[in-house]
């Protein structure tokens, strides 16, 4: 590995808020080394990270190697970053306000759009551990291995080539079955992807959700961590819960929840969104009633 750097500082970070960012269920590609640090990679690139006194520190494989700038975008480290956070409700919203304030520095990670519909495909029904578990295995299966016990994920055309009781066998459980047609149209349509990423935020919805296995909330996870759509706002149990709670909206479907977001939230409601699915699973949230 190359000598440790200094990779910004920043009076708005928090050890906390790193922590969520890279163990809080949008990037399963992270491993914690200590309380403080943390090995993973994008790309095939390896990166280990580390925060002390509100810098973080980062070094790279000298094999797989990452530029400063790679991982800056990668963390969304700069100054959309915090013109995001400016322009979310968090001045008349006390709940937000809340949540913001507890997580310094959390932010959406700029991901591989391929990676992140492979993972979220494996999310059905899944905890954070098991997601991970999943994709470590088909990635130490037929990934290239990137030292450190980690492994680049394989691509779409390398697992067309893999049956579906082979994907079985690696705790993909019925996953498995979506995994391999997924595969197989992306094999047929080399510019799908593509076209979801070129697409705006409804039209690459659209498309998504026209894969087998994949729902509005695997399509918005897939958006919002990989796709650079900050106007996806999945909805899970735990936010869910959030706007029952704290924005009183128990009576509306989730189509509902969704229009509610998008308007109260505004563009960059997947990054609001973060912060209350955080804030509600770590209990960070004071109930007000």
């Amino acid at each position: 590995m190359s000598p440790w750097k200094e990779l910004i500082q920043a009076k708005n970070l928090s050890l906390l808020g790193l922590r969520e960012t890279l163990e809080g269920g949008q990037s399963f590609s992270w491993n914690a080394t200590s309380a403080f640090s943390w090995i993973g990679s994008f790309e095939s690139k390896v990166v280990e990270l580390k925060f002390s006194q509100k810098i973080i520190f980062w070094r790279t494989s000298l094999i797989h190697q990452a530029e400063e700038s790679q991982v800056l975008d990668y963390l969304w480290l700069d100054q959309s970053y915090e013109d995001a956070i400016d322009n979310l409700p968090w001045r008349s919203d006390l709940v937000l306000a809340q949540c913001i304030k507890s997580l310094p520095g959390l932010t959406i990670l700029n991901q591989p759009l391929e990676e992140m519909l492979f993972y979220f495909l494996l999310s059905s029904a899944k905890s954070i551990p098991q997601i991970k578990e999943a994709g470590y295995l088909v990635c130490k299966n037929y990934g290239v291995s990137l030292g450190k016990d980690l492994w680049g994920f394989p691509g779409w055309k390398k697992l067309a080539d893999i049956e579906e009781e082979e994907l079985r066998k690696l705790k993909l459980g019925y996953r498995a079955k979506y995994v391999h047609q997924v595969a197989q149209e992306l094999r047929n349509d080399s510019e799908f992807l593509s076209r979801v990423l070129n697409a705006d935020y409804e039209n690459a919805h659209s498309l998504l959700t026209s894969l087998p296995g994949v729902g509005p909330k695997i399509a918005d996870c897939t958006l919002l961590f990989g796709g650079k759509k900050p106007q996806a706002f999945p909805i899970d149990t735990w936010i869910s819960k959030t706007l029952d709670t704290h924005y009183k909206l128990s009576s509306l479907n989730l189509a509902q929840k969704v229009l509610f977001a998008r308007a109260h939230f505004g563009k960059f409601c997947g990054l609001a969104q973060q912060f209350l699915f955080s804030a509600e699973r770590l209990g960070l949230i004071e109930n007000r009633e």
